[in-house]
C-alpha cells in the first residue's frame, strides 16, 4: 500500500455504487460483497505498510501541506479500516443470502455508507470529517427508509433529527476552530494554543456532537429506538460502521487536536468527568436490556454498554488505556455483528424477534445456538472469547489510576458486566430454552401459537455461515492475543505520540 492509493480506498466505493444502480440485482449483491473485501485487503496493506511507525499521507488536489485535503493512515486507521470493511463483507454477504440485496438501490447505498466510513478514517481534516460523515449519514437515511418495521418512518425522523442537529453542532464546532485558530487542518491544530478557552470550548463543541452520534449517556436515547426499527441486517451494519466511526473520532480529535492533555492519565478534573460519563455509560446500557423483550433492543443497550468500555480507555489516558480501549472497539464489532446477524437468521425463518413468540431454539437450532452463546459469552466477558482478553486490558489499565478512581472504575465493570449477564441469561432463556414453540399460547387469546412455519423447519446453514464467520473471528482474538494488542499498542504509540502524524501531514 502506498500514499497514492489512498484515495482509491474511497473512489472505488462510490464508483461500485454508482455503477451498481445499472446493473442487475444479482451482479450488484456480488459487487456489494467483493468491494468491501478489497477494502479489508487495503486495510491489511495499511497495517503492513505502517508496522515500522511509518504515516502514509496523499495531498489531495496537490495543493501546498497545511491547506490541501490531507488523506492520513497510520496503524489506528489501517485497523480499523480493515476490520469495518471485513465485517461489512459479512454483513452483505448475509443480505445477499437473505435476499434483501435485490431491494432496489440497497447494495449502492451499502457502498456509498462504506465510502464515507473509509474517508472519515482517512481525512486528517476536521471539516472534512464532517463531509464524510455525511457521505455516510446519507444512505443511512435511505437504508432506514426502506428496511425493517412500519415503524421505520418514525423511527428514520428520529434518526435524521437527532443527527441533523448533532451534524450542525459539528459543523459550528468547525467553524468556530477555524475563527480561533485559522486552520482546520488536525496537524495545524496540533500545535495551537490549547489552553485558549475559546479554542476548548469549540473543540468541546466538536467532541461533544461526536458523543451523540457515539451514543454516549445521556446522549444515548435515539440508538435503543432507532436501530431496532431498521432490518437485523442494516442494524448490524450501522453497529460495526456509525457509532464506530464517531468513537475514532474522538480518540483522534482528544489525541491530535488536543494534544491529549484533557484526559492524561492522572485522575484530574477532567478524567474524573470523562471516568464518570464512560462509567455511567457501561451502567445505563448493561442494565437497559433487563426491560426489553426482543433481541435487538436487548442487543440495543448492550450497544451502549460497549461504547462506554470502549471510550473508558480514552478516559484513562495511558498507553494500556488507549491500547485496551481499541482492542475492546475490534472485538465489540466482531461479537455484535455475530449477535445481530444471529438474530437476522432467526428473523428471517420464525418471523420474529420477540421473547414471546420464540422458545426452545436451542434443540431446533443447534449449530445457531452454539454461534450465539459464544457470542453472549464474549460480550460478557468469559473466556475463551476476545471479550476476556479486553475486559481483562481495560481492568489492568484502570489499575494504573490513582485511588479512589481505581477502585471506582473496577466495581463499576464488576457491575455493568453483572448487568449484562443478567441480560443475556435472560435472552438465553426466553428464546433458547424453554418449551417448544408449538406450545407457546398466544399473547391474551389462551389457544396455540400458529406454527405454520414451527414444525420441520429450520434455519438455512448458510444463513448462520456470517454470524459463524464473525464469531470465528472474534475468537481468533482469544487464540491470539498478542498479535493483536501488538498492533493496538503500535496506534496507542501513534496516538500519545503524534510528532509522526504531523511531520508526515506537514512535510
Amino acid at each position: 500500500m502506498t500514499d497514492a492509493m489512498l484515495p482509491l480506498l474511497v473512489v472505488v466505493p462510490l464508483l461500485a455504487a454508482a455503477v451498481g444502480v445499472a446493473l442487475p440485482a444479482r451482479v450488484t449483491g456480488v459487487l456489494s460483497v467483493v468491494v468491501p473485501l478489497a477494502t479489508a485487503l487495503g486495510g491489511l496493506g495499511l497495517l503492513v505498510a505502517t508496522s515500522d511507525g511509518k504515516v502514509l499521507v496523499q495531498q489531495v488536489g496537490g495543493v501546498v501541506p497545511g491547506i490541501a485535503i490531507p488523506m492520513v493512515a497510520d496503524t489506528l486507521t489501517g485497523l480499523l479500516v480493515l476490520v469495518t470493511s471485513l465485517t461489512t463483507a459479512v454483513v452483505l454477504a448475509f443480505t445477499v443470502l437473505n435476499r434483501e440485496s435485490r431491494l432496489r438501490f440497497f447494495p449502492s447505498l451499502a457502498l456509498m455508507l462504506l465510502a464515507g466510513v473509509n474517508g472519515a478514517l482517512l481525512t486528517g481534516d476536521l471539516f472534512n470529517l464532517f463531509v464524510f460523515i455525511e457521505v455516510m449519514l446519507l444512505p443511512s437515511y435511505a437504508l432506514i427508509a426502506m428496511t425493517g418495521t412500519w415503524r421505520r418512518l418514525g423511527i428514520g425522523r428520529l434518526f435524521v433529527v437527532v443527527n441533523l442537529l448533532t451534524s450542525t453542532i459539528l459543523l459550528v464546532g468547525v467553524g468556530l476552530v477555524y475563527g480561533v485558530a485559522g486552520s482546520v487542518n488536525m496537524s495545524v491544530l496540533n500545535g495551537a494554543d490549547h489552553d485558549d478557552p475559546r479554542y476548548r470550548v469549540a473543540v468541546g463543541l466538536v467532541m461533544l456532537a461526536l458523543g451523540v452520534k457515539a451514543a454516549v449517556v445521556p446522549l444515548h436515547g435515539w440508538l435503543p429506538r432507532a436501530y431496532p426499527a431498521t432490518s437485523a441486517s442494516v442494524m448490524a451494519l450501522f453497529s460495526a460502521l456509525h457509532t464506530k466511526v464517531a468513537i475514532y473520532a474522538l480518540y483522534r480529535v482528544h489525541q491530535v487536536v488536543l494534544g491529549g492533555d484533557l484526559f492524561s492519565g492522572a485522575t484530574s478534573g477532567w478524567t474524573w468527568l470523562g471516568i464518570a460519563v464512560v462509567c455511567t455509560t457501561m451502567v445505563v446500557g448493561g442494565y437497559g436490556s433487563l426491560g426489553e423483550k426482543m433481541i435487538r433492543r436487548n442487543l440495543s443497550w448492550q450497544m451502549v454498554a460497549g461504547v462506554g468500555y470502549i471510550l473508558l480507555g480514552l478516559a484513562i489516558g495511558t498507553r494500556l488505556g488507549l491500547a485496551a480501549g481499541l482492542f475492546y472497539m475490534v472485538h465489540h464489532i466482531l461479537v455484535m455483528g455475530a449477535l445481530l446477524l444471529g438474530s437476522a437468521a432467526i428473523e428471517h425463518v420464525y418471523k420474529s424477534h420477540d421473547f414471546t413468540r420464540l422458545s426452545g431454539l436451542m434443540r431446533r437450532e443447534p449449530v445457531l445456538a452454539v454461534v450465539m452463546a459464544l457470542a453472549m459469552l464474549s460480550l460478557v466477558g468469559f473466556p475463551p472469547s476476545s471479550g476476556f482478553f479486553a475486559k481483562v486490558g481495560i481492568v489492568r489499565a484502570a489499575a494504573g489510576l490513582d485511588d479512589p478512581a481505581r477502585v471506582v472504575v473496577m466495581v463499576v465493570i464488576v457491575v455493568a458486566s453483572l448487568g449484562s449477564l443478567v441480560a443475556m441469561l435472560r435472552l438465553w432463556r426466553d428464546v433458547f430454552w424453554g418449551p417448544p414453540m408449538e406450545d407457546l399460547p398466544s399473547a391474551g387469546h389462551g389457544e396455540p401459537c400458529p406454527t405454520d412455519f414451527a414444525v420441520g423447519t429450520r434455519a438455512p446453514r448458510r444463513l448462520v455461515v456470517p454470524a459463524a464467520v464473525l464469531l470465528v473471528a472474534s475468537l481468533a482474538l482469544f487464540v491470539v492475543p498478542g498479535e493483536v494488542w501488538e498492533v493496538t499498542g503500535r496506534a496507542a504509540d501513534g496516538l500519545l505520540d503524534v510528532s509522526a502524524y504531523t511531520r508526515a501531514v506537514l512535510g
